[in-house]
């Protein structure tokens, strides 16, 4: 949580809010334009947030629905290639050039937003961010003006954020993988000393293994399956920052149905203790972190033992072997 005093405004900003009309995001998709948090704030009078101060506020957004917005009412995003839990900012650079952070300077207001959503991360240069349900907020460069919203969609990455962290618009009409009971989710993010990877729902780093083969069924069972628990189809497979072309399902030789992705079978590693862990990469030199885009991750193997199989001596079919990561 952050460690900034709150300031929440009396007044709610969903109420007494004006749809606009969709404004011409010029070679990029359209979209609706977002209400200033300075109208939205409507009869209740509440103040706009003193200069050097940061707010959080909400604004109805035409087709995008519920919108957050700053103190200026500019649009706020949020990015699919960040993580929410442990929330994590992956913009630097020249991409925080183009999506400007929203830093939590000086007391924060909020407004129309549940407090228990807010906190912060530390950023890669030790300043802190603003995040709320656990996903970093920021602006776009290319909003000129309060009620635009041009950054909707862009690299089918980047999204305004609604009231709890989610992506407001098409992106917000199916609910989380997490709001489902028994859903399964896949998120594309980044893993420290991995790159882009695919994690679950919780944060844990996906694997695919190099002696299954695309579409066919998986031939990690039995104590193998301990290892390297599959992820099954539960309910309705949920993607973020992953392609729907490439998702797909195969049988499990008990029964059940594997999640793949790019036709390969998905699994987690049981020694991966907490979140963003990546313990099983290279291990047996059969066993890598999954990209979002369907294939082996290429990161430097830490564990070179494992990854050559000189750890431990093979063992006879049907045995456990070091490439299960016994």
């Amino acid at each position: 949580m952050l460690r900034k005093r709150f300031v929440v405004a009396a007044a709610s900003a969903a109420v007494g809010l004006v749809a606009l009309s969709a404004c011409s995001g010029g070679t990029e998709t359209a979209a609706p334009a977002v209400a200033p948090a300075a109208a939205v704030a409507g009869a209740g009078g509440n103040a706009p947030a003193a200069k050097g101060e940061t707010k959080v506020a909400v604004a109805e957004a035409g087709d995008l629905g519920q919108v957050l917005v700053d103190k200026d009412g500019f649009t706020l995003y949020r990015f699919d290639k960040d993580s929410a839990k442990p929330p994590k900012s992956n913009c630097d650079g020249d991409c925080a050039k183009t999506w400007p952070p929203m830093l939590a300077e000086g007391d924060v207001q909020i407004e129309g937003v549940d407090q228990a959503l807010v906190g912060e991360v530390t950023r890669a240069d030790g300043r802190k961010q603003v995040t709320v349900g656990g996903w970093a907020l920021y602006r776009y460069a290319k909003d000129a003006k309060a009620g635009e919203a041009k950054g909707q969609g862009v690299g089918s990455t980047w999204y305004a954020a609604n009231a709890k962290g989610g992506k407001a618009g098409q992106a917000a009409k199916e609910a989380p993988a997490e709001e489902k009971d028994g859903a399964t989710k896949l998120v594309a993010s980044n893993v420290d000393g991995i790159g882009p990877a695919i994690v679950d729902k919780e944060g844990f780093t996906l694997y695919m293994f190099t002696k299954d083969k695309k579409n066919k069924q998986p031939t990690c069972n039995g104590d193998c399956a301990k290892t390297w628990p599959p992820v099954l189809a539960e309910g309705e497979v949920q993607l973020e920052g992953i392609d729907q072309k490439l998702l797909g399902t195969v049988k499990r030789a008990d029964g059940t149905t594997q999640v793949t992705v790019g036709g390969w079978a998905v699994y987690r590693y049981a020694k991966d203790a907490n979140a963003g862990e990546a313990n099983g990469h290279g291990v047996g030199g059969t066993w890598f972190v999954i990209e979002p885009d369907g294939c082996k991750s290429t990161a430097p193997v830490k564990n070179k033992a494992a990854q050559s199989g000189n750890a431990a001596p093979e063992k006879e079919e049907g045995a456990p072997t070091q490439e299960y990561g016994y």
